[in-house]
């Protein structure tokens, strides 16, 4: 259990609240509460309802179960080469460093997922902190104790609610966006060259070494 999971209950009444009042009342045409609420499309209830369910812990678990699996790679003995000669052979070596140079490339990819997922959950990690400092100031403000004492004279305090908690959930978002771009390129399918393809033909003769 981290801050954001101990603030959660009361968060979700304070900015269950301040929903309720801006689905009712709105604010003013010109609050900045209204071009954060359009960049992170979710009013701040329900930004921060869906930040507390993300959980950083399984991507992380995931990342080392896959370092894991590199080491298996690492550990596997690669086949000798062929102890015949001929065209069969040839063919033979051609597929065996096709299949070699591939396994080296899927062993970059796994380091690349391993690391992706470290970075996501490094991500939320920072996310959830993030967001639980804002909560708490949130819970604490004069704009909190007006929206749950007179909430009919409260429309104004919850949309400068919306805009302190949205601000925050904005910048994560962003910070989500670009972690995003930074990898596709390194998380490309890797595509199998059987450079056997480009191998020349030969008559099928076989001569066993000795």
């Amino acid at each position: 259990m981290d801050a954001l999971d101990e603030l959660a209950a009361p968060a979700a009444d304070l900015l269950g609240r301040v929903d309720a009042l801006l689905a009712r009342y709105g604010a003013p045409a010109d609050h900045p509460m209204w071009t954060l609420t359009r960049r992170v499309r979710a009013l701040p209830g329900e930004a921060v309802g869906a930040i507390t369910e993300l959980r950083p812990g399984p991507l992380a678990a995931a990342g080392t179960r896959l370092r894991e699996l590199l080491r298996g790679y690492d550990d596997t003995t690669v086949p000798a080469a062929p102890t015949w000669r001929g065209a069969g052979a040839e063919r033979f070596g051609y597929r065996w460093a096709a299949l070699c140079a591939h396994s080296e490339g899927l062993v970059g990819r796994l380091e690349a997922t391993a690391g992706y997922l470290d970075s996501v959950a490094d991500w939320l990690t920072a996310a959830r902190l993030a967001v639980a400092r804002t909560v708490a100031i949130a819970l604490v403000s004069a704009e909190a104790a007006a929206v749950r004492t007179v909430p009919a004279d409260a429309a104004l305090s919850a949309a400068d609610l919306a805009a302190h908690v949205l601000t925050a959930v904005a910048r994560v978002y962003d910070d989500g966006r670009t972690l995003l771009a930074d990898w596709p390129a390194r998380l490309a399918e890797l595509p199998f060259r059987a450079e056997i393809l480009d191998a020349p033909t030969r008559p099928e003769v076989t001569e066993v070494v000795p």
